[in-house]
C-alpha cells in the first residue's frame, strides 16, 4: 500500500531526503551537505543548481538502497526550499548561469525612479530608501543590466523549488507559498503583480518568463520517466506544490491561527503567524502567502538571527569549539554552559541584533550596549541570546498591534531550538509558554502535511496537523525573570530611536553598508 510520503527540504547548507507515514512521524532521512555558495567576487553569493539536483537524486538512491520496502510505499512527493532564490531557465530547460543565493548582497541599479508626487509621498513616509534598497536588491534587476544576453535567453525565472519541481515532473509550475523574493507578485491577490503594481516596478519580470502558480496542496503534475530513471522513483508519482521553507515551518508547527505564533530559530529569524485577514507586517512589506489556500504570514526576520551564535562561535568560541573537538560534541553544546554564567538580564548588558539590515531601516547597525566591569567573554554571549528575543518580541508585539490579535503561546523550530537554554530564556522574553515540536525538521513536516493533503491521505490540511503535529515540551515562562526582562524590554526599545541617526551618520561617513 502507498500511503507514505517523500518530502525534499533544499536548505542553504544541506538537502534533506525525508520519508514521512501519515502519522508525522519520519521514518527515514538522507542528508546531503553542501557549501552553501561560491563567492566569485566579495558580497556575491553563488550556487550551481545542479548541486541541488544531484543532492536530490543522491537522497532518493540512498533512501531506496538503505530502506526498499518503505520507498516503494511512497504515494507522492512534496519539495520544500529556501526562499529567494533565483534560477535562470533556458528554453530547453538548462540552467543558463548558477542560481544567485538570498545571501548575495550585490547591487543593482534598478529602472524606477518615482516622479513627484510619488518620490514625495516614499519621502514623507521615510520609506525611500526602503525602496530604492528592494529594487537593487533584485536579483533580477542585476541580471538585466550586467548579464543581459542571459536575460534575453531565460525562458522561466524560477525558485529552487521550481527548478526541482520542473526537473521532477517537467512543469515549470510552483506554489504561491513558494514565491517569497524580489519578484513581482501580489501577495494580497496570490498571483504575478498588473504592469501597474509598485512590485513590476521594481522587479520588472515579462510575461513570458512567468509561470502557473499553484495553491499549496495542488498537485502539480508527475514524475517523468526521466526523473524516475535518475531518482529511482516511480513514474508517475505526484507532485505536490508545498512552500517555502518559513511557510512549511509554521504549519509544521501546527500553527494555524494568530493564537500560536511561530517563531524560527534559524540563520534568518523570524516571528510570524498564520491569518486569513491580510495585512502587512510592515508599511510596503507585504504578508507572503502562507502554506494554506487563503491564508498569510505577516512575519518579521532578523537577517542575521541565530547566525549571530556562529558568528559568536567563531570569533569569541574558540575555547568551546576546541574542546568540543576533543568530545566529539557541537560547540554549541559547550556554548549553552556560557549563558548560565550570567544572570537574566545579564547585569544590564544588551545586544541589538541588526548584524544585516534592519526592515525599518536599511542603514541600522548592531550594538551592544551597558558595558561594566562585571562583564565577560559569556555576558557577551548571554546579551546576544537575549538580544534576539527582544527583538522578536518587538516583532511579535508590532504584528499584534497592527492585526490586532493577541497570540497567547508560540511555538519554536530552528537549529537555536534544540538548546533548552535557549528556549527557557525565549520563554521568559516574550512571557508566554512556548512550545517545541516533536521533530526539528519542522519545514519537512510542513511539506509532508501538504502533500498528505493533496493525495488525500488526510481529508483536509486542518485534519492532517491535528494528526502529524506534536509537541516534544512546553516551556513555561518564569515570573521573576518574566518581570525583570519585562523592564529591560522597555530599555530595548528606547535603543534605536536613540542610534538611528547615528547609524545613518556612520553609513554617510563610510560608505557601510552599502544602499
Amino acid at each position: 500500500m502507498r500511503d507514505k510520503i517523500l518530502v525534499v527540504d533544499c536548505g542553504t547548507q544541506s538537502l534533506r531526503s525525508i520519508i514521512f507515514d501519515s502519522s508525522g512521524r519520519i521514518l527515514d532521512k538522507e542528508k546531503i551537505e553542501y557549501e552553501p555558495y561560491r563567492s566569485p567576487r566579495p558580497g556575491w553569493a553563488e550556487q550551481d543548481p545542479s548541486l541541488f539536483w544531484d543532492s536530490l537524486i543522491q537522497g532518493c538512491r540512498a533512501l531506496k538502497s538503505r530502506s526498499p520496502e518503505i520507498f516503494a510505499s511512497i504515494a507522492g512527493v512534496g519539495v520544500t526550499a529556501q526562499r529567494d532564490s533565483m534560477v535562470n531557465l533556458g528554453h530547453d530547460g538548462t540552467v543558463l548561469r548558477p542560481a544567485i543565493s538570498w545571501l548575495d548582497t550585490r547591487k543593482a541599479e534598478g529602472s524606477y525612479h518615482p516622479r513627484f508626487p510619488m518620490n514625495a509621498v516614499y519621502g514623507i513616509l521615510k520609506k525611500d530608501k526602503v525602496i530604492l534598497k528592494a529594487m537593487r536588491d533584485g536579483k533580477s534587476n542585476w541580471i538585466r543590466e550586467n548579464q543581459s544576453e542571459i536575460w534575453e535567453k531565460t525562458w522561466k525565472y524560477v525558485q529552487i523549488s521550481g527548478f526541482l519541481n520542473f526537473r521532477l515532473c517537467g512543469e515549470v509550475t510552483d506554489s504561491v507559498a513558494s514565491m517569497v523574493g524580489h519578484i513581482p507578485m501580489d501577495y494580497k491577490k496570490r498571483r504575478w503583480c498588473s504592469p501597474s503594481a509598485l512590485n513590476s516596478k521594481l522587479f520588472p519580470l515579462e510575461n513570458e518568463k512567468r509561470y502557473s502558480l499553484l495553491e499549496p496542496g495542488e498537485i502539480i503534475g508527475s514524475i517523468t520517466p526521466g526523473a524516475a530513471k535518475e531518482t529511482g522513483l516511480p513514474e508517475g508519482l505526484p507532485v505536490v506544490a508545498c512552500g517555502s521553507d518559513k511557510s512549511c515551518e509554521t504549519l509544521g508547527m501546527g500553527c494555524l491561527d494568530p493564537s500560536l505564533a511561530s517563531l524560527s530559530f534559524g540563520t534568518a529569524a523570524t516571528v510570524g503567524v498564520m491569518t486569513k485577514r491580510y495585512f502587512e507586517p510592515l508599511p510596503f512589506l507585504p504578508a507572503y502567502c502562507a502554506s494554506y489556500p487563503g491564508a498569510w504570514i505577516p512575519e518579521i526576520q532578523i537577517y542575521r538571527g541565530y547566525w549571530m551564535i556562529s558568528w559568536f562561535r567563531d570569533e569569541l568560541g574558540q575555547p568551546e569549539t576546541e574542546e568540543a573537538i576533543r568530545q566529539g560534541v557541537l560547540p554549541e553544546e559547550l556554548l549553552d554552559r556560557l549563558l548560565e554564567s550570567d544572570p537574566p538580564g545579564c547585569r544590564g548588558l544588551m545586544m541589538q541584533p541588526y548584524w544585516g539590515p534592519s526592515l525599518k531601516d536599511p542603514l541600522a547597525k548592531g550594538a551592544f550596549i551597558g558595558f561594566g566591569d562585571a562583564h565577560t567573554r559569556s555576558s557577551l554571549y548571554r546579551a546576544t541570546v537575549e538580544g534576539l528575543g527582544y527583538a522578536l518580541r518587538d516583532g511579535l508585539e508590532n504584528l499584534e498591534k497592527r492585526g490586532r490579535f493577541r497570540s497567547e503561546k508560540v511555538a519554536v523550530s530552528g537549529g537555536a531550538s534544540k538548546s533548552d537554554i535557549i528556549c527557557q530564556i525565549s520563554a521568559d522574553i516574550f512571557g508566554k509558554p512556548l512550545v517545541r515540536g516533536e521533530t526539528y525538521e519542522a519545514s519537512g513536516l510542513g511539506a509532508a502535511i501538504l502533500t498528505a493533503s493533496g493525495l488525500r491521505l488526510h481529508p483536509s490540511i486542518d485534519k492532517a496537523v491535528s494528526e502529524m503535529v506534536r509537541y516534544e515540551r512546553t516551556f513555561l515562562p518564569q515570573q521573576k525573570n518574566s518581570d525583570l526582562y519585562n523592564q529591560l524590554f522597555m530599555t530595548y526599545q528606547k535603543i534605536y530611536p536613540r542610534l538611528s541617526r547615528i547609524y545613518h551618520d556612520i553609513q554617510k561617513i563610510t560608505g557601510y553598508p552599502e544602499l
